[in-house]
């Protein structure tokens, strides 16, 4: 099993890292690819988009004419984590940007809700998906998901309510870093993910 990991801007090594620790729940490992054209995305069963900048990752998508690849290729099913930009990279509404990029996640999406890098926080978050005990979680320049329409379930909020990790059928997003700490419980969670949309189309 192949998990991309989009390579244009932003944290993808230590995402890439963090995969080839781990391997899924059956016992299968995990290769991680870079990706950075269309041979690559087409080479993997799912993609993680990584934190950075979201209008640079977004101008990147468009200059190396992955974005409609990547679109049609998430459209037909395909496995994909937004991580903090990668989040605002899959939100259908994002506030501040005149159009959404992938914009197929029924989620709304604010940037920079938390302020700016000087305003980063850490905060032991419980995801009960991933269980016990609750995951440390690093914000930096984070965004919020101000709305999840109906068919987004919402796997972990802030203690004042705000929406920080959501799911919506092969579609993950969360507002943190979590390939900048040693708890690797999400990306099990998303290999997992891949592994059942794999396995049903086998």
């Amino acid at each position: 099993m192949t998990i991309g990991v989009l390579a244009m801007q932003g944290d993808f090594s230590e995402h890439a890292a963090m995969l080839r620790r781990i391997g899924t729940r059956r016992g299968e490992p995990v290769e991680a690819r870079e990706v950075r054209n269309g041979a690559d995305l087409e080479a993997v069963d799912g993609l993680i988009l990584p934190g950075g900048e979201s209008t640079t990752i977004g101008k990147l998508l468009r200059d190396f004419d992955l974005l409609d690849p990547l679109r049609r290729r998430v459209e037909g099913g395909m496995p994909v984590f937004g991580s903090c930009a990668g989040a605002i990279a899959l939100a259908r509404n994002v506030g501040g940007l005149p159009r959404p990029l992938i914009g197929l996640m029924d989620i709304t999406v604010q940037r920079n809700a938390y302020g700016r890098q000087l305003q980063s926080f850490e905060i032991d978050l419980p995801i009960p998906d991933i269980g016990d005990p609750p995951m440390r979680a690093i914000f930096i320049r984070a965004p919020s998901f101000t709305s999840a329409g109906a068919g987004v379930r919402v796997l972990a909020r802030l203690p004042d309510g705000a929406i920080v990790a959501a799911r919506q059928r092969a579609m993950l997003a969360i507002s943190f870093h979590p390939e900048l700490t040693g708890d690797d419980r999400v990306h099990r969670y998303f290999a997992d993910m891949v592994l059942s949309v794999r396995s049903a189309a086998a």
